[in-house]
């Protein structure tokens, strides 16, 4: 009698809003299986949403206040920072700079790729002023912002400093539309683009750096980094200690762990955690929308920024740079290169700019990295 009991009070704790986000939880799982997106993060982090919404959950907290398991992976690696640390050692590991190396003006488009997430901070600031009852302020705005540097860790960084109230909906966004970069970029590119200017071929030769140069760039990159960005420096260094873990030549066990083990055991951890600050009360409202939509807008000026910069350094180059590959300065790496190495085999079968658009992608991963360092030093100073 007590268990049917329980169980009838635990039903009639369950309201519209948790069905809500039973719904939304099952589209990310949706998404992550049938169209294959980013399925490492969305699928645990439609679960995550659908388990923390149960009634009478204690995966969350228990009732006499302690903390479920999902509470506790909040608490050692959202707040500590420590997931978006092993995430960026991860990628780190992953990245190959010696093309970036190769043709070091591809860092231009690493920065100006970064241009929406500034614009969208104005926009969001704008709408604080005119709506007071949203609570947007100039911390707020900048975590919102932060959504459109493409970079989970970052923006998990920046929104547990400025705006902790909406970390779940920032992160929910920032990885949404990481896996939704195929969608978004397209259209954006092919709107601000001719059919000529993504023919534009562009010279491809193999880029033989040397070792020490290789082993040098992360080491100068962190130090150089810390200096003129103290705030940045935990999230430039533990990436800057992924590369050099893969191009010091004598740790490649320890490479191929970070690349691989770290990576998916962090993500699966991460994802899932995300997916638990989805609580319906704290997710349904007004301001989530407008974080979506904002983080939208975000994404959408980044890739403009890049491909306009682009066309821009056309006028004044011999040598012309397919606009494209100013899309790829974002930080969604390797997808972005990808999308734009697609885009312009669709034209042209016989066109390769993979490895342009992976400079553009590498650089825009730094940039990305730097900018909400940036964002976490100035607005304090701003406030006074």
């Amino acid at each position: 009698m007590e268990i049917l009991q329980s169980m009838f009070s635990g039903a009639m704790t369950l309201g519209w809003r948790e069905f809500v986000m039973y719904a939304i939880g099952l589209v990310l799982i949706y998404l992550a299986i049938k169209k294959d997106y980013e399925p490492m993060l969305l699928l645990p982090i439609g679960f995550g949403a659908i388990l923390v919404n149960l009634p009478l959950s204690t995966v969350w907290e228990s009732a006499d206040g302690h903390s479920g398991f999902l509470k506790t992976f909040y608490d050692a690696g959202i707040i500590t920072e420590l997931f978006p640390i092993l995430i960026f050692i991860a990628v780190g590991a992953m990245i190959d700079f010696s093309h970036l190396l190769k043709s070091p003006k591809m860092m231009l488009f690493g920065a100006a790729a970064q241009f929406g997430i500034f614009f969208t901070i104005l926009v969001a600031i704008v709408i604080g002023n005119q709506f007071p009852s949203l609570g947007i302020d100039l911390k707020v705005a900048s975590a919102i912002g932060i959504i459109g540097t493409a970079d989970g860790p970052t923006s998990i960084v920046v929104a547990r400093q400025f705006a902790e109230e909406y970390l779940g909906a920032i992160t929910v966004a920032a990885y949404s539309y990481m896996a939704l970069v195929p969608i978004i970029q397209p259209p954006v590119i092919r709107a601000l683009t001719t059919k000529k200017e993504r023919l534009i071929r562009m010279d491809y030769k193999s880029a033989n750096i040397s070792k020490p140069a290789l082993i040098a760039f992360p080491i100068v990159i962190t130090i150089v980094a810390g200096i003129l960005s103290p705030e940045s420096a935990s999230l430039v260094g533990s990436l800057m200690f992924g590369n050099l873990i893969r191009e010091c030549g004598v740790l490649e066990r320890l490479s191929k762990t970070a690349q691989n083990e770290l990576a998916n055991l962090v993500t699966l951890l991460l994802g899932i955690t995300i997916g638990a600050t989805m609580k319906a009360d704290e997710f349904l409202r007004v301001q989530t929308l407008l974080i979506l939509a904002l983080g939208l807008v975000a994404f959408i000026f980044d890739t403009a920024g890049g491909v306009l910069f682009a066309k821009f350094l056309n006028l004044f180059t011999k040598n012309k740079v397919n606009p494209m590959i100013g899309a790829a300065g974002i930080s969604a790496f390797p997808m972005s290169s990808r999308i734009v190495q697609r885009m312009a085999k669709e034209e042209d079968p016989t066109n390769f700019i993979l490895m342009p658009a992976v400079s553009a992608n590498v650089s825009g991963q730094l940039g990305s990295v730097v900018a909400g360092g940036i964002i976490l030093h100035l607005v304090p100073i701003l406030l006074g």
